[in-house]
């Protein structure tokens, strides 16, 4: 099963939670006189009898279903506490590596297509970016954007909450940008844009998704689950995309070897030895 199927029981409480008849209906088998045929009435009480058999063995799916989410709540919770300090290492390591979230957020495709060069060159100031789940897991998570001092806002962290329910909704909750004079992107006019990256005359940036905040349902936003889901399981995706182009040339090898890539992974290995795409293509 998915990460959906897993979020779907932790939501729900069960992949079949929600009403469900505690009691089979009568079911009529009527003649057009308004008679019954004895078969008829066999029939009848044979498809009741069956409803209910259904409705025994349907209750147990669902009881094994709420049992299940806990108890993927629990695996998670686990897991989300041994991958903490894996996470706080990745961040260190990326904050040495200038412009790691601004190339890695600019060359997710979505998301640069929300992005104008007004938003590029705040992003460049970007510094940290970090998602915590919520101790619960299906509670909700933060995202966290560290930024150095530049000169578009006073802030150096901006956060962005959601909170989600048994239900699924979720209330949404941000930091408000305290945007320098005649700094702020969030309010600007159609003739004021200069992007071009965009394909439709559209002033938002994308820093006006700081401002939607309140109760909504979940699912809708759309940034913070590319943020979440996609982009920080593996930043790194991102951030190599069209870096081979800017590396160096690499240094020449002593004779007898020579380089070997595929797929961005480079190694040296002996003239006579196979090559990575020849040793998959055997067996």
């Amino acid at each position: 099963p998915g990460l959906l199927f897993f979020r779907a029981l932790l939501l729900g409480g069960g992949i079949m939670a929600g009403k469900k008849p505690t009691k089979v209906p009568k079911l009529d088998a009527v003649e057009e006189d308004g008679t019954k045929t004895e078969a008829e009435l066999a029939e009848q009480a044979n498809t009741e009898t069956t409803l209910d058999k259904i409705m025994g063995v349907q209750d147990e799916i669902d009881r094994l279903n709420e049992q299940a989410s806990e108890e993927i709540l629990h695996v998670e919770q686990k897991y989300n506490k041994l991958r903490k300090p894996h996470f706080n290492n990745r961040s260190e390591l990326i904050g040495r590596i200038p412009d790691f979230w601004c190339i890695t957020l600019l060359n997710h495709p979505r998301i640069l297509e929300l992005l104008d060069e007004e938003d590029e060159a705040v992003l460049q100031h970007l510094e940290g970016l970090d998602v915590d789940e919520f101790e619960d897991v299906k509670s909700g998570y933060r995202i966290t954007f560290k930024f150095k001092t530049n000169n578009y806002f006073e802030n150096t962290v901006l956060t962005k909450d959601l909170v989600l329910d048994n239900s699924g909704n979720s209330t949404v909750s941000a930091t408000e940008i305290k945007w320098k004079a005649g700094m702020d992107l969030t309010n600007r006019q159609p003739s004021e844009l200069k992007g071009r990256k965009r394909t439709h005359e559209d002033p938002q940036s994308i820093f006006c998704w700081f401002s939607e905040t309140g109760s909504e349902s979940a699912g809708t936003d759309e940034l913070a689950e590319i943020i979440k889901d996609d982009i920080w399981p593996n930043p790194l995706q991102y951030f190599l995309q069209g870096l081979d182009a800017e590396l160096p040339p690499l240094p020449p090898l002593p004779p007898g070897l020579e380089y070997d890539a595929e797929n961005s992974i480079i190694r040296v290995r002996q003239l006579n030895e196979p090559s990575m795409d020849a040793g998959e293509g055997e067996g």
